[in-house]
């Protein structure tokens, strides 16, 4: 059963260097080591940034339509080599 969402707190804003900064609470928390950020109207809205591996990459593009050139056409023949 998943968990009711915490109701909102109110958080303190800060400096770090140049940057405005927040201190995320331990139930507001995201999963992973990034987040992506945008601005809609007054509102900032954070989102976690799902750890996708090139597998996971590649499922998500849609094959080409396309056929692939082919690159060595101009190319001279290739010799026989003896390793």
């Amino acid at each position: 059963m998943p968990q009711p969402d915490p109701a909102p707190r109110r958080v303190r804003l800060f400096r770090n260097n140049r940057n405005q900064a927040i201190r995320i609470p331990v139930e507001f928390e995201l999963p992973g080591q990034e987040a992506m950020i945008r601005r809609e109207g007054d509102r900032l809205i954070i989102e976690p940034v799902p750890d996708a591996g090139l597998l996971d990459l590649l499922a998500g593009w849609e094959p080409l339509d396309e056929p692939f050139p082919d690159v060595d056409e101009t190319l001279p023949p290739a010799r026989d080599v003896t390793l």
